[in-house]
Formats: C-alpha cells, structure tokens, sequence
C-alpha cells in the first residue's frame, strides 16, 4: 500500500465533502501512535501542492512523522462569488471561521484544522493528538501561526511558517479575507500574527 493516503470526507465543519491528505513513513505501523506535522498551503493552493512539488515525503520518512495535508478551504459550497477571484473564496479560506453571511455557512477552516481533521486522522491513521507540529507557506504560513498562537501552545510542540502573511490587516489580500468573512479589517486582528504577538 502506498504511504500517501488522499481521501475525501463529509465535514461538519465546513457542510461540504471536504479533501485531505496523509503521508505515513514506512515502519510505524505498529506504534501506538505517530508524530505529525500538519502542513497548511498557501493562497490558490489544494492538499496537493506540497505532496506533489515539496519534496517533503523523503525527510518525513526518514524523522518518521506523518503529514497531514489539508486543503485551503471548501469546494463547491455554493456561495456566490467563492470562485470570483483567486484570493479569496475557493482555495483562499485564510484558516479561520467566517462569522457573516453567506460565508460562516462553509467557511470554518480554523474549526476544521484544529478540531474536525485532526480528530478524524487521530481515529483513522493513529496520528498522535499530542505529538504534532504545524506549518505552513503564505497564507497557510498566516494560518499556522495564528493557530498556535491563539491556543496558547497547548496543541501544538513546535510551530513554524515559510513567507508568512504576517500582518494580514496590513495588505489587500487579508483587507479583502476579513471584511468579506468576518464583517471587518479590525475583525481579523484576532488573526493577525503581528497583532496577537503584539497584545
């Protein structure tokens, strides 16, 4: 069997079927439970950006930690304008949860990166709940740090992130992001890493 696991579930998160990927390392399949880290892509991105042009697989076999791959936001929700432009909408969820209409229908891609997958490839690939790292590129660079930092460091043992979207308030892409999906620029400082580091 291979080692990369693609598969696509139904989310109560998200009320759409969701896709996500695993990479298991060669010789962990007897232990009780696997370090991972979990890798959320950039803007325009899918699950299988970084599985695909990384490189990634290699190293993680030979650390012997899996690698949890979702993708950046629903597919095919329905919304209106979710497929209008490239930076926002289809494949630019930004890793938080949307609180106004139409958007907080669909897009809670905090809720589901730090509760719904992480539960499911817990059960399903004996991915450890305590032993797990979190990264990212651009906007997922954004998502990883704003996670780590609003949980405290309670989750995750290590957080990093490539080219990050740091000040997301600060630039059109996360202007656009949080007054579409939470109502306001000031709404999105509770996902800014710039801002959360500052407070």
């Amino acid at each position: 069997a291979s080692p990369w696991y693609r598969f696509t579930h139904e989310s109560t998160v998200t009320n759409t079927p969701m896709t996500a990927a695993v990479f298991i390392p060669p010789g962990v399949e007897y232990s009780p439970e696997i370090p991972a880290l979990y890798w959320l892509s950039g803007l325009t991105c899918t699950d299988e950006n970084f599985a695909q042009k990384a490189g990634a697989f290699q190293h993680a076999a030979r650390e012997r930690i899996a690698l949890v791959l979702p993708d950046t936001s629903p597919r095919g929700a329905g919304v209106e304008g979710e497929d209008d432009d490239w930076d926002f909408g289809s494949g630019a969820g930004f890793y938080i949860d949307a609180t106004t209409a139409p958007w907080s229908t669909n897009y809670n891609m905090y809720s589901y990166v730090t509760k719904e997958l992480p539960a499911l490839v817990e059960k399903e690939f004996k991915i450890s709940p305590t032993l797990r790292s979190i990264s990212g590129h651009s906007m997922g660079g954004h998502g990883a740090l704003t996670i780590a930092f609003k949980d405290g460091g309670e989750s995750w043992v290590s957080t990093s992130a490539f080219a990050p979207i740091c000040n997301p308030t600060k630039v059109p892409w996360g202007e656009k992001a949080f007054s579409n999906y939470l109502g306001s620029v000031d709404a999105g400082q509770e996902h800014d890493a710039s801002e959360l580091l500052a407070s």
